[in-house]
């Protein structure tokens, strides 16, 4: 979502390369560029200005250490404040109620119902909680529709009552079944309008007075700017929220709302929605999106995604069919389903730092794989499992199964026995060692 500006902010840097030193001069250019950028990303202009003047005055403030160009220095002050400019550090949802109660606040269209679906599935899946999600949206009947619709989906059992009226009423109602019933948390969906106004104001601060909820979460769909801070303020003032959701983060916006909102309303971003499958849900870290928009990647989330899908005794089966070369085109499916659970490919990539900004414009479809599994999918189990099994009247029947072209075949077969040679020899220390000694004798190696 940052696209934009990670360039803008890149061009305004590139203002500093070949400086010698920080000047008042060469730093107020760059600072101009930097502003401008956050303005086009639609972030408010008071937020902008104490920005780039807190930049500014730290830049100023700082002589150059020889390792560093001015350049490398600006980068690193503009990463530690944006950083706090989006909350400094992560903050944690509150769970210690019993059962936790938590209240979801927003307006129409923000995402809502379903980021309570996958705040519920983020609890059962990774927290180890029993949730159940509540329906109080009395305005919106699809919403009551939608919400049982996600909890078959996740697993999450879903309270409702569609002859009360009383939004109040329901949510009581609703903590008594959690109580009979076992569940730890309880995540209340609220009515939302296209605005603003009186009577919603009204109805989920009498739910709040009622229910006293453990944590006030406040949803907001991130593409709608300067707009959203404006209602995140409005909805502050009256509830006294606790965090912000910001939602379709996935979406072409400019990224406004996830640098403003934290000066505006003082509260912090606490979850983001990073897409329409019910585990695109992330919790945010402030240093981590800095390091994004700046073009550093996100190795940290990359490597949490992986640890979630990694399973210890599934490896180790992995690594004695290495080590005895039996790695099959089985294997190396289940390894393509592993990544495909990470997450949206474009946005798995965009976390390596420097490649998200290689392929920017490059459009990486989420069925990338799909071509791979078919070759694999037109394979019988016994040439998956015996790959020495394919000779060119197999590969022939297997592009034709698959739709796909002979060389393609050949293609992905190739490829498959290079990355099982790479295998074997990482797991032979003998070979491993025989190889680096290969290498200290090329040009430039010895020196490393």
């Amino acid at each position: 979502m940052f696209d934009n500006l990670s360039d803008k902010l890149e061009r305004a840097f590139k203002l500093l390369k070949g400086q010698g030193k920080i000047t008042e001069i060469n730093v107020s250019e760059t600072i101009k560029e930097i502003r401008k950028a956050l303005l086009d990303a639609d972030v408010n202009y008071k937020v902008a200005k104490q920005f780039t003047d807190t930049v500014k005055e730290k830049a100023l403030g700082q002589n150059v250490l020889t390792a560093i160009s001015p350049g490398q220095l600006m980068v690193k002050i503009t990463q530690e404040e944006l950083t706090n400019l989006m909350g400094g550090s992560t903050e944690d949802i509150k769970l210690g109620g019993n059962p936790t109660i938590i209240l979801m606040s927003g307006l129409q269209g923000s995402g809502k119902t379903t980021f309570s679906g996958k705040l519920a599935n983020h609890l059962k899946t990774k927290r180890g909680k029993k949730p159940l999600l509540i329906a109080c949206d009395i305005y919106r009947p699809a919403a009551i529709d939608q919400l049982h619709v996600l909890g078959e989906q996740i697993g999450v059992d879903v309270f409702s009552d569609r002859e009360n009226k009383d939004a109040v009423s329901i949510a009581q109602k609703g903590i008594k079944h959690a109580k009979e019933n076992g569940n730890s948390v309880v995540i209340i969906d609220t009515a939302g309008r296209l605005a603003v106004d009186e009577q919603m104001m009204n109805e989920i601060a009498a739910v709040k007075a009622a229910v006293n909820p453990d944590e006030i979460l406040f949803v907001v769909d991130s593409m709608t700017g300067q707009d959203a801070v404006n209602t995140a303020k409005a909805f502050n003032d009256r509830l006294d929220f606790d965090g912000v959701v910001l939602t379709k983060l996935d979406g072409d916006t400019r990224g406004g709302a996830a640098l403003s909102i934290k000066s505006i309303v003082n509260k912090p971003i606490k979850f983001v929605g990073t897409g329409e499958k019910m585990d695109a849900i992330d919790v945010f870290h402030p240093n981590r999106m800095a390091d994004r928009i700046l073009g550093m990647g996100d190795v940290v989330t990359l490597v949490e995604r992986a640890q979630e899908q990694y399973d210890a005794e599934e490896a180790r089966k992995l690594q004695k069919k290495i080590a005895k070369n039996q790695f099959s085109f089985n294997d190396f499916l289940a390894q393509l389903q592993q990544i495909k659970k990470m997450g949206n490919i474009k946005d798995l990539v965009g976390m390596i730092p420097g490649v998200g900004k290689a392929l920017k414009g490059v459009d990486i479809d989420d069925n990338a794989f799909k071509g791979i599994e078919a070759i694999i999918y037109s394979m019988t189990p016994a040439e998956r499992e015996t790959p020495e099994l394919l000779n060119g009247k197999r590969r022939e029947r297997i592009a034709k199964g698959s739709g796909t072209t002979i060389q393609e075949v050949n293609r992905l077969i190739k490829q498959f026995e290079d990355t099982r040679k790479m295998m074997r020899m990482m797991g032979d220390k003998k070979q491993m060692a025989k190889m680096m000694g290969q290498m200290k004798n090329m040009p430039g190696m010895g020196r490393m």
